[in-house]
């Protein structure tokens, strides 16, 4: 449930809704520079103004994070109590293959091989920042690799980046 504090100590409670998926990416490097807790998910649909993104907030620092975005360039939409307003909607799933372990986030998929870390394969998308992404990726260990957000500039990327750093997560809890 949105407010209360989840093991990480982040309380949410609010989003934030954008018209693209640039000012969303844009929007979250400007806070987190700021020291700002937020986290890029999928709005509920009813929610959505034009972007399949959005920025959860504490909804206590409504203020500052909305001076903050405007004093750094970044546009949105809306700021919304999300309390009671639905569930965010989880874009990462996992399937485990025996050997290798695929995770998915929105339309993105990173394959990895389960001893090595090493990525077998990267599929879905479709943006123009997919192939180059691929070279960069695949047949190298997850932890040598750079965040594809930060080589990619759209939501293929963002969604590639989501699925990137749970394989990651995955392999430092062991539990691939």
């Amino acid at each position: 449930m949105f407010g209360k504090k989840n093991d990480s100590g982040f309380a949410g409670g609010g989003l934030i809704i954008f018209s693209n998926v640039e000012e969303a990416i844009r929007a979250e490097k400007v806070l987190k520079k700021g020291s700002y807790e937020v986290k890029l998910v999928a709005p509920p649909p009813d929610l959505r103004k034009g972007c399949d993104l959005a920025l959860e907030i504490n909804i206590v620092e409504e203020t500052g994070i909305a001076r903050m975005l405007l004093d750094g360039g970044a546009t949105f939409v809306e700021i919304l109590p999300i309390k009671g307003a639905g569930e965010l909607l989880n874009i990462v799933k996992t399937k485990d293959f025996g050997e290798a372990i695929m995770v998915k986030a929105g339309n993105m998929k990173l394959t990895f091989d389960k001893r090595s870390g090493v990525v077998l394969n990267i599929s879905g998308g479709g943006c123009p920042d997919i192939p180059y992404l691929h070279l960069n990726m695949i047949d190298k260990e997850l932890s040598s690799l750079t965040r594809p957000k930060d080589n990619g500039y759209t939501l293929c990327a963002l969604m590639l980046d989501r699925a990137y750093t749970e394989a990651l997560e995955i392999r430092k809890k062991g539990t691939a």
